[in-house]
Formats: structure tokens, sequence, C-alpha cells
């Protein structure tokens, strides 16, 4: 399935759908980041439709199957790179601003859990909840391809060799250190009864505040880097802002009655 192409992706649900499977946990881990400006055949930024679009879709698509499970997770993986931008509503697609690769990534991720405190609030009376998650710093998984030696050396993600540098402590995690957090969203019964967090180290993320009000040691932090969400990423009004932006981009309305 390729999440940029919305062809591709209802092909894909049509055939799951077909199964007659309920569908217990769905994960929307795919994603790319800080590439060049690139539009879909729609004219959408690339990352914008890949990272949050194209999950939006998806998950419209495989509605029925989530309802049919009486009691299913959607996680949405995002990143700390959220903080990077809101969602910009006034121009997500980058038409009348200059594009910028990692306000375009950080505006997608920041779209990742606001689309889970929107979907949360519409599907969980079908037993559908929804969660969004930062899942560490991960080299190798293809994600970086865009990024230079250089820059991911200056991140600190790898050595001068190139060799990727582990230190859990710092969020520098292996493949399946990052996939835990993922994992504890879709099935820890912590979470039974809730949705719409935002997920940290297998761990309800703090909500970052003002840090201009706060003393340096009240600031939760992993390694160099203070953990939890922004606030205008779990701002309700945006949430559902969002999530009338993307209906009316894709033309679909999602958890609809039966």
């Amino acid at each position: 399935m390729d999440l940029l192409d919305p062809a591709s992706i209802d092909a894909f649900a049509a055939r799951f759908l077909a199964s007659g499977q309920p569908l217990h946990i769905l994960v929307n881990s795919a994603g790319i980041m800080a590439c060049p400006l690139a539009r879909d055949s729609r004219g959408y930024e690339s990352q914008f439709a890949t990272n949050h679009l194209g999950h939006f879709q998806l998950v419209a698509r495989l509605w029925p199957a989530l309802r049919q499970a009486h009691g299913a997770r959607v996680v949405s993986v995002s990143s700390w790179g959220h903080r990077q931008s809101p969602v910009v509503f006034e121009d997500p697609n980058f038409e009348r601003r200059d594009y910028d690769r990692w306000s375009a990534y950080g505006q997608s991720k920041t779209a990742n859990i606001l689309f889970a405190l929107a979907l949360d609030k519409r599907a969980k009376a079908e037993g559908v909840r929804a969660f969004s998650l930062h899942p560490g710093s991960i080299v190798g998984t293809g994600l970086e391809k865009h990024l230079s030696r250089e820059e991911l050396q200056a991140a600190g993600v790898i050595d001068e060799s190139g060799k990727p540098i582990l230190d859990a402590a710092k969020n520098l995690k292996t493949v399946e250190q990052g996939a835990a957090t993922s994992v504890w969203c879709a099935t820890s019964p912590r979470l039974d009864g809730m949705g719409g967090v935002y997920c940290e180290n297998c761990d309800i993320a703090p909500l970052v505040e003002d840090e201009a009000k706060k003393s340096n040691d009240s600031v939760r932090r992993v390694g160099s880097l203070a953990l939890g969400v922004m606030p205008y990423a779990v701002n309700p009004e945006a949430a559902d802002r969002l999530w009338s932006l993307s209906e009316r981009l894709l033309g679909l309305e999602p958890c609809k009655p039966a």
C-alpha cells in the first residue's frame, strides 16, 4: 500500500474488508521525514499527505472492520518532532508560504496527535479508542534517507564512523525499543477505558507547559530532550478543525453510524 496514492489505500482496504475479519489493532506507523518539496496528484504537500491524510483515509475505509471488532485500538506514530510546527490551517500545503522541510514534518506529526484526539472523540461510542506516541530516535529504518551524514552526526544519532548511537536513556533506540511504545499503546490494559492521549516510553506523556514559567528541574527529560506534548497538539478545537479539513480535502466522512 502506498499512502501517497488514494487508489492504493482504497484497494488495500477493500481487500481487507472482503475478508470479513474484524480489525482489533491498527498501527499507523508509515511516514516520510524532512524530504524536499513534493506534491501528490491532488497537489497536497507530500509529508502532510503521507503522514496524516493517508492514514486518515485508511481509517475511514477500514472503519467497518474497526467497528466490527467491538473493542479496537488505533495507534498513530507521531514524533517529538511535532514541536517543529503546529498545523498551519491557513496554508497546510505550503501554497502561500515558503516550504521548510522540518516545519512540514512537524506539522504532519502534530496532525497525527490531533487525529488521535479527534478520532477517539468520534469513535469511542463504537468501542474504538485512539492513541498517539513518540517512538524515540531510531536510525536505520529509512526514515532518515533525506538527511546527510553530517546532519545525522550533528543530531547526535550516529558517530563519526556512521554507526548508530544507541542510548535508550537519551531516547536513542533500537527498532525493537522504538516499537515498544506502539505495542504498549495497542495492548496495555493500563489504557483500558482511555483514549486520545499521547505517549512516550510506554507511559502517558505530560503536557509541556510554557517553559518560561517553569524551573528547569520541573521539566521531565530523557537525556537532553524534554518530554511531553505541546499544548497545541492536544487542543480539542484544533483537533476538530483538522478533522473537518481532512474530510474536505479527501471528500470522506469517517466514523458515521452504520
